[in-house]
């Protein structure tokens, strides 16, 4: 297993060669999850569970808000059986949880789960209702009172339909994204989540600032987390986003704030890390993504698969029908740079499937 360049260059995963890295995960549900057929992240009639279930397996190895791992329709179970396997091997300095508005709260305790008083945000195609000035801000605030206590912060996610609301968002803000954001599906409906994003935009009026459109049209995850990570910079706290392209689209919200709001950053302790089923994928093209970004920026992939396993539930994510989710890229690049190897990941997750 190895550290691949999507862009900049080597040295940044390098310089975290050896180093301990707190484990976030922002958790959060969207009622454009409900919308029926848009996103398999999870099984039919309990979408919702999915980041309460990814929360719980990645701190206590159980889930307990249902009998069972979760998996999609086909069969796919949760990359966080991957960010779990890479922490039992070598294990996150510590592992945090930020609840950005979920139906129903993980039942683990130990674990910090920070709360911000944060309820769902709405459907896009409806209106997200989010006041997203109170929400950006939260998440400076959080930033800038957070005590960090390990070499470096991985910032994953768990929100259903999340990619949909990315694409969503990064439309409203003028990106030129239509065909470049992944899914959980190996073929994704475009058609019903192009009318969901067409119709969500038609929501933004031509007189709508960047935090008015934000409102309408985005998700809880990735407007905090533009405020959390710009206090994280400011306080010079190296930080790696974990994700595909909603983690891309996370970069574009930063880069409009600091356009309109006539700023600039050092993005050299910054860099995102994803997985390889996220960079190959034909339907999507996160390196697009991130050149859009006006700052420089690191990125890399995994060079994992599961060419070693012959688990049929694993072999689905080489078939494209799984990619990314609950940070399990950076998961794969923090465990790679602490001497783990593909065959001890593929090992421990099968373990975990019997």
């Amino acid at each position: 297993m190895t550290i691949k360049t999507i862009l900049g260059n080597s040295d940044f995963a390098e310089f975290l060669r050896g180093k301990k890295a707190t484990f976030f995960l922002s958790l959060s549900n969207t009622d454009t999850a409900k919308i029926e057929g848009i996103t398999q992240a999870g099984i039919p009639g309990m979408i919702h569970l999915t980041p309460t279930l990814d929360a719980e397996f990645l701190c206590t190895g159980e889930v307990r808000s249902l009998k069972n791992i979760a998996t999609t329709p086909k069969g796919v179970p949760t990359p966080g059986l991957i960010t779990r396997a890479a922490h039992m091997l070598h294990p996150f300095s510590a592992l945090a949880l930020l609840d950005l508005g979920l139906e129903i709260k993980p039942k683990i305790d130990y674990f910090p789960l920070y709360g911000f008083g944060l309820d769902p945000s709405g459907s896009i195609d409806t209106g997200a209702n989010i006041d997203a000035v109170e929400l950006f801000e939260k998440g400076v605030e959080f930033a800038e009172e957070y005590i960090c206590r390990s070499d470096y912060i991985i910032l994953g996610e768990s929100v259903p339909s999340g990619t949909t609301t990315a694409l969503a968002t990064a439309l409203a803000l003028g990106y030129s994204a239509r065909d470049k954001f992944s899914s959980s599906f190996k073929n994704a409906p475009s058609s019903m989540k192009e009318s969901v994003v067409d119709t969500a935009l038609s929501c933004c009026g031509e007189g709508d600032d960047l935090f008015e459109k934000l409102s309408r049209v985005s998700d809880n995850m990735l407007i905090f987390n533009a405020g959390f990570v710009l206090g994280l910079l400011k306080r010079k706290i190296t930080t790696v986003l974990a994700g595909g392209t909603q983690m891309a689209a996370l970069l574009l919200v930063i880069n409009s704030i600091l356009k309109h709001t006539n700023q600039t950053i050092n993005s050299h302790n910054l860099a995102l890390c994803t997985t390889k089923w996220v960079y190959e994928d034909p339907n999507s093209d996160i390196k697009g993504l991130l050149e859009m970004v006006d700052f420089p920026i690191n990125a890399y992939y995994a060079d994992f698969d599961f060419s070693l396993s012959s688990h049929p539930a694993l072999k689905l994510y080489d078939e494209g029908e799984a990619k990314e989710g609950v940070g399990a890229g950076a998961a794969l690049m923090y465990a790679c740079l602490n001497g783990i190897t593909k065959e001890q990941i593929t090992r421990k997750v099968e373990s975990f499937l019997g």
